[in-house]
This record gives structure tokens, sequence and C-alpha cells, in this order.
């Protein structure tokens, strides 16, 4: 129900302890630079992008490792960041917004492209592995743990005969513009559930529907 608070760590069941003081940290991989903007790699960037425009939460803060912005989704406290570092470290950004602000993993939400799964489609996960992604890798090894939530983006699928280096980095075709933007609002509806609701709830609005 809107406006009841429940902890994105609970799977249901009884009452969860409020943990209102401490932050999430939502965390959307991508490049940065006007040349990756429209990237598949960079869906991660374009879902923080809607939810910053939606919460009024502007993603400006400058540091050596990330932009941030911090404020309020849904009445809880949230921090949005976008690493500076480039995919393969991604985890450098994130370990040390975790370090300063006292974030555990459980409350750090990875947003993620997948060329695994078909464009358009949004999965939730409550931890998991690598699944080829460099960025996922890269915050498994600096957080030393592969338990943090992570919301994967579809932008497959990938020919057999394809480089995914290649792919991930090719910008999406003007016939793929409409599921894109569409993927990217329900991208940002799945972060709210996850907050709202908890990853249970996420997990089944979102992971079934096409």
């Amino acid at each position: 129900m809107r406006g009841e608070h429940r902890d994105p760590e609970a799977s249901g069941g009884a009452p969860q302890v409020s943990t209102a003081a401490l932050p999430f940290l939502v965390l959307g991989l991508g490049n940065p630079g006007p040349e990756y903007a429209w990237t598949r790699h960079n869906l991660g960037f374009m879902v923080l992008d809607e939810l910053s425009s939606r919460h009024k939460i502007p993603v400006q803060e400058r540091t050596r490792l990330a932009l941030t912005g911090t404020g309020t989704l849904l009445g809880h406290p949230v921090v949005l960041a976008k690493p500076r570092t480039y995919m393969n470290l991604s985890g450098q950004a994130a370990q040390s917004l975790a370090a300063r602000l006292q974030i555990p993993p459980s409350r750090i939400l990875a947003l993620v492209d997948d060329f695994t799964i078909p464009l358009g489609r949004v999965r939730v996960r409550r931890e998991g592995g690598t699944g080829g992604h460099n960025g996922l890798a890269s915050l498994m090894e600096c957080l030393g743990t592969r338990a943090f939530p992570r919301i994967r983006l579809g932008i497959g699928p990938l020919a057999p005969d394809r480089d995914p280096a290649d792919f991930v980095l090719e910008e999406f075709q003007a016939d793929e513009t409409e599921a894109v933007r569409d993927l990217v609002l329900r991208g940002a509806d799945a972060v709210e559930s996850w907050m709202e609701e908890g990853i249970e709830a996420a997990m089944n609005r979102f992971n079934g529907r096409d």
C-alpha cells in the first residue's frame, strides 16, 4: 500500500524494524561522456536520470569517483549515483560511497543492462553472479559480496556472431527508440517498487512482464 514503509530486504511476514535514517544507494551503471549517452551499456544511467527527474533529485554533486544526488524517494532517504570511473571500474565508486555513507550491500541497488534478456524486459534480482557484465564483476570484487540487489534491463538478443563488447557500446537503432523509452520508465517503476514494497513484491510484479 502506497505510503506504508516496507524494508526492501524483506520477503514478507512479520513487520520489519524501520531503518529510515539509513539511506539507500541506487547505482546506475554506464560510461560517462556524451558519446556513450545513447548506447546499450548506458541504460543504468538512463533509468537513474528518469528517477532524478521524477523525484527532483539532481545528480550533480561531483566527487572523484561519481556524480551523486541526495534526496527523498517515496519517503525514504536515497542517494542516486553515476560512477565516473567507466563501466569496468564501477565498483570503486560503489565501495567509496558505501564506506562513506555506511550503507550495507543489501541497500545498494545496481541498475545494469543485460544482453541475455530481450530488449524491453526487466528482471529484479536479490543477488546473483556477473552474467558476463563487467560492471557487476567490479561491484562484486570491490564490495566483497554478490549479495546486493540488482535490476537487469534487457538489451538483447545478442546474435551468435556478435562480439558482446562491441554490441553493448553501439547506439540503439531508431526502430528501438520506443521500446527503450518504455524500458526506462518501467526500470524506474521497478526501483520504486523495490524501495516501497520490498524485493519479493518487485520480483513478482516485474519479472514476468514483457
